[in-house]
């Protein structure tokens, strides 16, 4: 995946930018059978992430698609309401997801949807 990393003197991270086309998203959203529900804004991913979804040979756009389409994860009933509430007023949306046994993929959008992160939950 190629890619333009980005360092912000906000973050300690350096984060890596998704790119997505427009036939890449519309592929995915028809293979999934799911609407987008919000705007992503800016999407990135941290290292972690992306080398952790090669590893395992997974993609973010999958995971970027569910969580654009309302399948939050693995989260409780509390934060799933949290999620739903946040479409109608505007709060930040978190999803994670487990991988496997023992690792987990985060991906938060914010609340002015001006961008969306990909990243571990040790990178938060």
């Amino acid at each position: 995946m190629t890619g333009i990393e980005i360092k912000s003197p906000l973050l300690p991270l350096y984060l890596t930018r998704v790119n997505q086309s427009k036939l890449e998203q519309q592929e995915i959203m028809k293979t999934t059978n799911n609407k987008p529900l919000f705007p992503l804004g800016q999407t990135v991913a941290t290292p972690g992430a992306l080398e952790l979804l090669e590893t395992i040979g997974r993609t973010p756009s999958e995971f970027i698609s569910k969580h654009q389409s309302g399948d939050w994860g693995d989260l409780c009933d509390e934060d799933r309401q949290t999620n739903d509430a946040a479409l109608k007023h505007g709060s930040r949306i978190f999803s994670s997801y487990n991988l496997n046994d023992d690792q987990k993929l985060w991906i938060i959008t914010e609340s002015d949807r001006s961008s969306t992160c990909v990243l571990l939950p040790s990178e938060y």
